[in-house]
């Protein structure tokens, strides 16, 4: 198991998988953990990645807090925006707390930190596949386009965002279909 903490900062992190499929960007991608702390709030977690039997997943958990402007901890990777070119959608396998989560996608139209395309979701306490077709992703400002281009997305990030409580989310697969 790899195990990554973050308080203050973003840390990198990088799971290599040679068996990994291409397209499930939880095996092949280059994940960054960060938390509203870099804008002063103070919500705490991790993000590791863990063996689930012959499966491996990224874990994001922790604390969040709206206090101090803040409320959100999260885990994003960069994508090949061609990766997305043509298709219709997110396809991802999670487990968790109950809660409800988020996917935010920011693209070459996102310039802001607070710009990104998102969608929520559900965790249950057993494994499900959750589908969020591209059409359904709403913008988080006026300012952007009214419809995500997926062939311009940039990064995609699992978020425990906008209220307080204990996140507690775990992804094993993540691809466009």
């Amino acid at each position: 198991m790899k195990t990554i903490t973050a308080s203050l900062s973003i840390l990198f992190l990088t799971l290599l998988n040679g068996g990994a499929m291409a397209n499930d960007l939880i095996k092949t991608g280059q994940w960054v953990y960060l938390a509203d702390r870099v804008m002063g709030g103070i919500s705490e977690g991790t993000a590791q990645f863990e063996d689930q039997g012959i499966d491996q997943v990224i874990r994001l958990s922790g604390e969040v807090s709206t206090a101090n402007n803040g409320g959100f901890i999260q885990v994003r990777s960069p994508v090949l925006w061609e990766a997305a070119k043509g298709k219709t959608g997110i396809r991802l396998t999670v487990n968790g707390n109950g809660d409800q989560y988020y996917l935010h996608i920011r693209s070459t139209d996102t310039r802001l930190p607070w710009h990104y395309y998102h969608h929520s979701f559900q965790a249950s306490g057993s494994w499900s596949e959750i589908i969020l077709p591209f059409e359904a992703f709403e913008k988080s400002s006026s300012l952007l386009r009214a419809k995500l281009d997926q062939g311009k997305i940039k990064t995609i990030g699992i978020v425990a965002y906008g209220k307080d409580y204990s996140a507690d989310v775990s992804v094993k697969r993540l691809e466009f279909y």
